[in-house]
């Protein structure tokens, strides 16, 4: 019985997302209440209140559902063994194939960037964005600053503004994305995160060309392609 139990409270919660995902899709999220998202799931109010405290509890459960296992991708790039450029970006092009080939995910990040007023009452949500994107330019400062010092090649720019100026990119073709579906993501993706990398010297490892002759004193770069 308790088995069943925690079963069917699972099922409620999962039924609660997904009606919150779609009444944010249509009506936006100040303007759904939490009355709404009930009876739209077929449960009570007090056993959506069981589940998560307000809105916004339940706006950051929505978002984790789909946002989180992207996130643990790019968590542990900057650790990994080798070149750790190689690993963000391959873990980059994991997540943008996974944003364009899903259909949730499109809906939870197009519900996020488009259709929240971080008033009071959503003022978490802000600041879950806010943790979010501080960990990811610190992974990213960390993969530079790794990536420089394993290639004896330095930065250009302070590494906490590098790493910046790259997520901002990448949140930036997320975003244009989302709002027009007017390119390719993956391609365009591939082709931006190389010119960004080529820019500040730290092009993928695995992209390189063998070390020109001694004499020569030069290593060409070879146009690369992810």
């Amino acid at each position: 019985m308790a088995r069943r139990t925690k079963r069917d409270a699972l099922a409620t919660r999962e039924a609660l997302l997904d009606a919150a995902e779609r009444m944010f899709e249509h009506g936006g999220v100040s303007r759904t209440s939490l009355a709404d998202i009930a009876q739209a799931a077929g449960v009570t109010r007090g056993a959506l209140y069981w589940h998560f405290k307000d809105k916004a509890d339940l706006f950051n459960a929505m978002m984790e559902r789909v946002t989180l296992p992207l996130e643990c991708e790019l968590a542990g790039a900057a650790q990994v063994p080798g070149d750790p450029v190689d690993a963000l970006v391959a873990r980059l092009l994991r997540s943008f194939g996974q944003i364009a080939g899903d259909a949730r995910i499109q809906r939870v990040l197009s519900i996020a960037v488009m259709m929240v007023e971080h008033v009071e009452d959503l003022w978490p949500v802000r600041e879950r964005h806010v943790q979010m994107d501080r960990a990811n330019v610190e992974v990213v400062r960390q993969v530079f600053e790794r990536a420089s010092a394993l290639r004896g090649q330095p930065l250009p720019a302070a590494p906490r503004e590098l790493a910046e100026g790259f997520h901002a990119m990448v949140r930036g073709l997320v975003y244009s994305w989302l709002l027009q579906r007017a390119f390719d993501l993956e391609a365009t993706a591939r082709v931006a995160v190389q010119a960004y990398l080529d820019g500040i010297g730290l092009p993928r490892q695995a992209l390189l060309p063998p070390p020109a002759p001694a004499q020569s004193g030069i290593i060409a770069h070879l146009p690369a392609r992810l």
